[in-house]
This record gives C-alpha cells, structure tokens and sequence, in this order.
C-alpha cells in the first residue's frame, strides 16, 4: 500500500508531539518532513520564543527532516500566505500530498488551512482533532512526554507560571476557564523528552521577560483580550 507523504506543521510544544506521536502510529501516512515558522529578527520559533537551537536539537532528536520559514518580526498575512504556499509548492515539486497539524477545536483555523492547502491539491490532516483536552493532557503525560511552558498569557497567568513543567499536579490546578491544553492561546510549551524522541534535550531556565502587544483582531492570535493590548510572560531556555 501506498504511503501519503506528509510534512507535519511542527510547533515544538506539546500539540505538535502528541499529534505526531498518533500519526506516526498510522499506516497510511508517513512523516518525511517537519515545518517550523521562526521569527527572523529574534531567531525564535514564532509565538513560543524558543531558541531556534534548542528547535534544532529538538527536530534533531525527532530525526525527522526539518525547515524553517522565516518571518519578519510582525508579519501580515500576505506576507505569511506568500511564505507558506513557496513552501507548500516546494513540498509538492519533492512528492507530498498531505499536511499535519496538533490542532484541537479551533474551527476557523481549520477550515483556513484546509482552503489554503487545497489550492495547491494538499489534504489536511488532524490526529488529535475533537479530543478532549483533558483527556490530551493526562494521555500526553502518562505516556511519558515531558514539556514546559514557554510563554503565557499574562490575564491568566503570573511570572511564577513560565517554567514550570507539566504533570498531573498542574493538569488538576489549573485555573478555571482555562483549557487544560492551552487551546484558546492561554499557554505554549517547549516539549523536551517523550516515546518519538531519541534522546531528551537538554537546556536551563534563563530570563523570564514580559511583553505587551497590540491585540490582534484574529480567531488564532496567540493570545486572545478583549482589551486593546494583551501581555505574555515569556521563559527564555538556554541550550
């Protein structure tokens, strides 16, 4: 049987592992490449703020082949659709027909990458799509994946939060509102250890720093405020 050649839309958090852990389980796909957007004026994985070394170790731990696309600091979407579909143009030249993502229940972000990727004859696929996210977290952790969070949303969170790293004490003290994945945008992690790496990546806690930003009118902003501006509380890892 035919496999499907699939990139997978690898985030470096938590989503991004657990879905690829299931879909390297299926039998019809399989994984030959793996995409990361980095924002090219801090050399950080975009949203999260993770080194771009610590990303490298990462996807090399992963031994999966990985490529970067590099945004500018705040990109507008035709900046970030232009980057994409070179990307996605170059992917189907080599012979990929699908595309993965870790994403949960965000409709519109689905429908949005599913038109996008139709346009050029890619199918979408969605490993941990519709599941409960309770369920995700406590199935992430028993399993064995290790994680920290990286950034968080400042309406929700304290400086205290970043840094920490996710067990079942953490799953069941949440706050209320909050989706135990992080869903909504409320948190992101760096994902350090787990069954589809190799060995774990290493790394210490470094600075922990607090933005402001303009808020964006959009479904998928990292971080969603009702107000003009929201903050995050980003952790710096070191390699």
């Amino acid at each position: 049987m035919n496999k499907h050649k699939t990139y997978f839309n690898w985030s470096s958090g938590k989503d991004s592992a657990l879905a690829l852990y299931h879909l390297l389980q299926e039998k019809n796909y399989t994984v030959n490449e793996l995409i990361t957007t980095v924002n090219s004026h801090y050399n950080r994985v975009s949203m999260h703020g993770l080194r771009k070394e610590l990303l490298i170790a990462q996807t090399d731990a992963l031994n999966i082949k990985a490529s970067l696309i590099e945004l500018p600091e705040m990109p507008d979407m035709e900046t970030y659709e232009q980057k994409m579909s070179e990307t996605v143009s170059r992917l189907k030249s080599d012979g990929f027909t699908h595309a993965a993502f870790g994403d949960i229940f965000l409709e519109d972000l689905r429908e949005y990458r599913e038109n996008q990727l139709a346009k050029q004859g890619f199918k979408a696929v969605f490993p941990i799509w519709k599941r409960d996210t309770k369920e995700l977290i406590n199935e992430f952790v028993d399993l064995g994946f290790k994680t920290i969070i990286v950034c968080a949303n400042s309406k929700y969170f304290d400086e205290d939060f970043v840094g920490t790293v996710i067990d079942k004490y953490f799953i069941d003290k949440l706050p209320e509102g909050v989706d135990p994945c992080g869903e909504n945008g409320e948190f992101h992690t760096f994902c350090f250890d787990g069954p589809i790496f190799k060995n774990p990546i290493k790394f210490k806690i470094g600075e922990k720093v607090y933005r402001e930003y303009n808020n964006p009118n959009a479904d998928d902003s990292v971080c969603k405020s009702d107000s003009d501006k929201y903050g995050v509380w980003y952790c710096d890892l070191i390699p």
